[in-house]
């Protein structure tokens, strides 16, 4: 057999294997993703924008989660900026991509005193608006905003942290100053009004911290021995490689579920730093300078995750969702803190973390 021969066979041989290959490739196992380990748990969420719709982001997306929520496009004052002027482009654009690919889509957040627009407070003067008024407007954005997104949104995180850190009981805000504790209630009662079947939440951070906790409480009884339509609560889960303890977290998810509530963990990260949670982390310049993901953190990051997904599954007849805030090490809210955190599952190049196989080794 001449050598030529010998070729054309070889590359002969070499194209029928790769087209048995090719043929046997759908057949393969497909690796599992965070959403399949916890199938029979909960579903597992991710806050996302609308620069994660494509390319490599959109599949780690759908490689991995069968939930979404908007970062900040559903917020008050980046879908209401104005009183007569709805935003809706970015918040459509996610709505679209969770209804298109079969996601679950949680609604992030009808009232938040951080983000709400200056014009909710004030009239045509320039005077604060009576409490008729700020309430008349808030039942007008409830309903617009929920009925706009009926067909997507399964729950609502409808207020957002209320209650106050220090030793104080209602946060002193805009609405809180001119509508006292009342717009709380009415919030819920305008959201059930818009859409009956949507699963309604109270979201706060620092629920792990007794003090807080217990205010937290106090105002859920309050308001469900009232009557008023709460179906969950919302533990924000901004927490870090010292903070929440076992036992906080445990207490926290037992009490608010003796209260007949939904719990689900609704912003997760662990920030590889030591500090207060909610993202108010202790800065010093040895802190701002840009750090390396080191050996440490990563030891004590895989620890932290491996201990809030054990707890997790230990109570799953009350949790009924887990949503991380943000995808990815590549981009993270708490880089904004004059230092590179990272807080997720998935590192700057997308690939699972020593703690993703923590929390999907059990």
């Amino acid at each position: 057999m001449t050598k030529r021969n010998v070729f054309i066979i070889g590359t002969l041989l070499l194209m029928a294997f790769g087209i048995i290959m090719t043929a046997f490739k759908p057949m393969l196992p497909k690796a599992k993703g965070l959403k399949d380990y916890y199938r029979n748990y909960f579903p597992i969420g991710v806050a996302i924008t609308p620069r994660d719709l494509d390319g490599t982001n959109k599949a780690l997306i759908l490689d991995q989660f069968n939930s979404v929520t908007a970062e900040n496009a559903m917020k008050m004052a980046p879908i209401h900026p104005v009183e007569n002027e709805y935003n809706w482009r970015n918040g459509d654009a996610i709505a679209g991509f969770a209804r298109k690919n079969n996601l679950k889509m949680r609604g992030h957040c009808l009232v938040w005193y951080n983000q709400a627009p200056r014009w909710f407070f004030n009239d045509e003067q320039g005077n604060t608006v009576s409490k008729d008024l700020l309430l008349k407007r808030l039942k007008e954005h409830i309903h617009t905003v929920v009925n706009h997104y009926k067909k997507d949104i399964y729950a609502w995180d409808v207020v957002n942290e209320v209650i106050a850190d220090d030793s104080t009981y209602f946060r002193n805000s805009q609405f809180y100053k001119i509508a006292g504790e009342d717009f709380v209630e009415m919030a819920f009662r305008y959201a059930h009004e818009a859409d009956p079947k949507a699963r309604l939440f109270y979201n706060d951070y620092n629920t792990e911290q007794p003090k807080k906790r217990d205010k937290i409480y106090k105002m859920l009884k309050t308001l469900l021995a009232r009557g008023v339509p709460i179906h969950g609560i919302g533990l924000q889960g901004h927490w870090s490689v010292s903070n929440p303890s076992r036992s906080e977290l445990e207490k926290s998810i037992a009490l608010f579920a003796g209260l007949g509530l939904d719990v689900q963990i609704t912003e997760l990260d662990v920030s590889v730093y030591d500090g207060n949670q909610g993202g108010q982390l202790i800065q010093n310049a040895e802190q701002k300078a840009k750090a390396e993901f080191t050996p440490e953190m990563e030891s004590r990051q895989m620890e932290q995750y491996k201990m809030i997904f054990e707890v997790l599954r230990k109570y799953r007849k009350n949790i009924t969702g887990v949503t991380f805030w943000n995808l990815s090490d590549r981009y993270t809210w708490l880089d904004a803190r004059g230092r590179k955190n990272y807080p997720l599952l998935f590192d700057t190049e997308l690939k699972p973390k020593k703690a993703f196989y923590e929390v999907t080794k059990f």
